[in-house]
């Protein structure tokens, strides 16, 4: 026997049977099963009484007692251990027992590990059939009614010729036709599915080799439409006892797996979407994304709808989904071979009723499923006759409509239509249903992740454009063109910016600066920025003093971020030049920016020699140098920040190389010159923001500019009158005449009275009339109001009211006072 590890009596019966046992007589036809208990020490510890009847021992003369004692040849306990030490859960054979007479009793034996309790972690529960071992004469009838009525298993007998003799009850239905009529026919001439030969194939290589064969097949059954999922066994049929081994024919045994295959296949779907859905944070590509993975595998047209009040930042409550509902459309897909067209077109609206499918499925939060002849779908069809005669040409008969909700949010509607296919179930169940619901969720996540992302950024980039310049303004310096390009970071926005600020005596200002990060911190420090670049340049500061002002600044701003407890220095970078179209030069300085690229109009395009200084908060007080370069009109002048020519694929040398070359094919457009450099050097969307400005220089004509050096006395001031009189009479000044003789005779005399010699006149025709008066002295008026005793001070106040707008700016040499009217027609 086999030794256990547990004592039983305490749980033994005082006439030994195990508990809930129940006696059973031997002989007379009565089966019963002899159990016994073993402990580890090879003891006996339980005994029932059909053991008793087996071997004559009541249980008291065994319990307690060596098992070994019950056997024929004796054996040890080691010796039983290693003959089960190989089958730890279940051993089985033959063993040879000892009678109470004395007689043999041969038997075979079944050993499980009992774990049940009181029978302890080791157990051995030995059993032992009485009777039954030998067949029966009813054993043949079991046989027979078990193949003929197998309910789940389909199974049909084929000759050795592979002609078909007979199936079961199960099989009858699938093959639609009784015995009588497919007797003798080969498996091709009983169907003509696609996938018959591969049946036929399977039954010849069964027959062939003598082996089983398996197969998977997927074909319609006898009088249905709808294709089922099929398991089959291809079982060679032999005799027994034929040493040859002879195949006699072949049973086909077929199992109906189509629920378990679409369930299998609903579970793949959900795996699909996990690794498909939500792969961008573009929301309409995230909508497609869920009927790509639903269309065709689960549904023949799906669409996505969201709610039009979240295009106005509305999340709306449950309460308030209750009625009707708004939807757009933004996502739809068809299976292949579906007539168009469609109810709605991508972009539109439509209302939907609070009795359809949609909007009950937004007003209950939960998916709702629907047949073509269900009570809601037929009102909905009468009400929308647009939209039942599509549905009714598609062949669709059933929906599945399920809600986007995610994070409490709902964002809007998935629907499902299902229309009649032989590849697969014909209308949408419960199953369906809840696959959809978990689809939609997830999809739902994804689209609400897309949707805000897409707000936040249009939010971001709305303050980043609004802090750029909105339009290049009128101006005769240059010509100029120019574009942003957002980084591809998650907030799309950072501190690049460029600018072009009209000066006074017909300049312009060209700046283009850097801030370091990216980010709403970035794009706020680069708008303070550039407000302070325009105010210093109406300052008229020179570029080299700029840059040293925008330095302190920078410095101060760090400061500050410190003060605050924000982490990381403030850093940029920016280059600002000055071009005058009188003197046809320009002057530029760089604070640890990329110089410009200059190409002259008959010349090869280089970049710019300019001393580049320190970037700006890092230069430690350090001064910044300006260089000076005469251009000639119609020269092109490229100014950029480094995220165009610097990328972790090219350093900068190849940046500038590329950008050269690109400039050197441009024609006279300078929108099309942007869109080449963009296109070279830009592949989609940047690392790092991108902001480039292009533009050719214009010059003033000699007859457009005229100069007068003035003598430092009162007489000189009706002179100077009298020539730019005659002057503006020549340029067709004509009622603003008056106005200007008097500014250029106030200006004139001012320098005269306050200022040092040399003092010089000049008269520039541009947009607009500008005169300026120069002189040596490094002082600068201010305006004031004069008081009723005071014979002087009203004459600046007296420009300040004449002219467009007026200034001074300072020199190495002295200052400049300037005044600007506009040229009426």
């Amino acid at each position: 026997m086999i030794p256990d590890s547990v004592s039983e009596q305490a749980v033994t019966k005082q006439d030994g049977r195990l508990p809930g046992s129940r006696p059973t007589q031997w002989g007379g036809g009565e089966t019963g099963t002899a159990v016994a208990i073993v402990d580890v020490h090879g003891c006996v510890t339980g005994w029932n009484a059909d053991a008793e009847r087996l071997l004559g021992y009541p249980a008291d003369e065994v319990v307690g007692r060596p098992a070994a004692d019950l056997l024929i040849e004796p054996v040890t306990g080691d010796d039983v251990r290693s003959a089960v030490a190989g089958a730890p859960e279940r051993w089985s054979g033959p063993l040879a027992l000892r009678h109470r007479d004395g007689r043999r009793v041969e038997v075979t034996v079944i050993a499980h590990h009992s774990r049940a309790e009181g029978n302890g972690p080791d157990g051995w529960r030995v059993l032992c059939a009485l009777t039954g071992s030998e067949p029966r004469p009813g054993d043949e009838d079991l046989a027979r009614w078990a193949f003929e009525q197998a309910p789940h298993c389909s199974v049909s007998l084929y000759d050795a010729q592979l002609r078909y003799r007979r199936s079961n009850q199960a099989m009858v239905p699938v093959v639609g036709l009784p015995d009588s009529a497919l007797r003798g026919l080969g498996i091709l001439d009983i169907t003509t599915q696609p996938q018959s030969a591969k049946l036929a194939d399977g039954l010849r290589r069964a027959l062939e080799s003598g082996e089983p064969v398996h197969l998977e097949s997927f074909q319609r059954t006898g009088g249905e439409r709808r294709i089922h999922a099929w398991s089959v066994d291809f079982a060679p049929l032999k005799d027994p006892d034929d040493p040859d081994g002879t195949v006699h024919g072949v049973a086909l045994v077929a199992h109906d797996m189509t629920e378990q295959f679409w369930a299998r296949k609903r579970l793949l779907l959900l795996n699909e979407a996990g690794s498909r859905i939500g792969s961008t944070l573009d929301l309409s590509r995230t909508a497609r994304e869920l009927l790509e993975v639903t269309v065709p595998e689960f549904a023949d047209f799906a669409s996505v709808d969201l709610l039009t009040a979240l295009e106005a930042d509305i999340e709306p409550s449950a309460g308030e989904l209750a009625g009707g509902v708004m939807l757009r459309r933004i996502a739809h897909r068809f299976a292949p071979g579906t007539r168009l067209p469609t109810v709605l077109e991508l972009g539109t609206t439509d209302s939907y009723p609070e009795f359809t499918p949609p909007a009950r499925a937004l007003a209950t939060g939960a998916g709702v499923l629907c047949n073509a002849e269900d009570p809601e779908f037929v009102h909905w069809m009468a009400v929308d006759r647009r939209r039942a005669a599509i549905i009714r040409d598609q062949g669709y008969h059933s929906m599945v409509a399920v809600p986007l909700r995610a994070r409490g949010v709902t964002l809007g509607v998935a629907v499902f239509y299902r229309r009649s296919r032989a590849d697969r179930m014909e209308r949408f169940g419960q199953d369906d249903l809840l696959l959809a619901e978990e689809l939609a969720a997830r999809a739902a996540v994804a689209i609400d992740n897309a949707r805000r992302y897409t707000r936040e950024r249009e939010t971001a980039l709305s303050l980043q454009h609004s802090l750029l310049p909105q339009r290049m303004p009128e101006q005769a310096a240059m010509e100029a063109a120019s574009r942003y390009v957002p980084a591809s970071t998650r907030s799309g926005i950072g501190g690049d910016w460029f600018d072009l600020i009209p000066l006074s005596g017909a300049r312009i200002a060209l700046v283009v600066g850097d801030v370091v990060g990216h980010g709403i911190r970035a794009t706020a420090t680069m708008g303070r920025l550039r407000t302070a670049v325009r105010t210093l340049s109406d300052v008229d500061l020179p570029p080299d003093e700029l840059l040293t002002s925008l330095d302190d600044l920078v410095v101060r701003l760090s400061e500050e971020a410190g003060a605050a407890g924000e982490v990381g220095e403030i850093g940029a970078t920016c280059c600002y030049a000055i071009y005058d179209p009188v003197s046809r030069t320009c002057t530029m300085a760089s604070a640890g920016h990329p110089p410009p690229v200059i190409l002259p109009p008959a010349g090869t395009p280089e970049a710019a020699r300019v001393s580049i200084g320190p970037p700006l908060g890092v230069g430690g007080g350090l001064p910044f140098e300006a260089t000076e370069v005469k251009l000639a009109e119609g020269s092109l002048v490229a100014m950029f920040s480094n995220g165009l020519v610097e990328t972790r694929e090219r350093d900068v040398d190849e940046g500038y190389q590329r950008l050269c070359q690109v400039l050197a094919r441009t024609g006279p457009s300078l929108e099309d010159a942007c869109d080449a450099v963009l296109d070279d050097l830009v592949a989609g969307r940047p690392r790092d923001d991108v902001a480039l400005v292009i533009a050719r220089t214009r010059a003033l004509d000699d007859d457009r500019v005229v100069t007068w050096e003035i003598p430092s006395h009162p007489s000189a001031v009706a002179t100077a009158r009298k020539a730019a009189s005659q002057r503006l009479s020549e340029w067709g000044v004509g009622e603003q005449l008056y106005a200007a003789e008097l500014i250029i005779s106030e200006l004139v005399t001012n320098a005269i009275r306050y200022a040092a010699p040399p003092i010089t006149l000049r008269l520039i025709r541009d947009q607009v009339l500008i005169c300026e008066v120069s002189d040596a002295s490094s002082t600068a008026p201010h305006l004031r109001r004069a008081r009723d005793w005071e014979e002087g001070g009203r004459g600046l106040l007296l420009v300040a009211q004449m002219a467009h707008r007026w200034g001074a700016r300072h020199s190495l040499t002295g200052k400049t006072i300037w005044a600007e009217m506009p040229l009426l027609p």
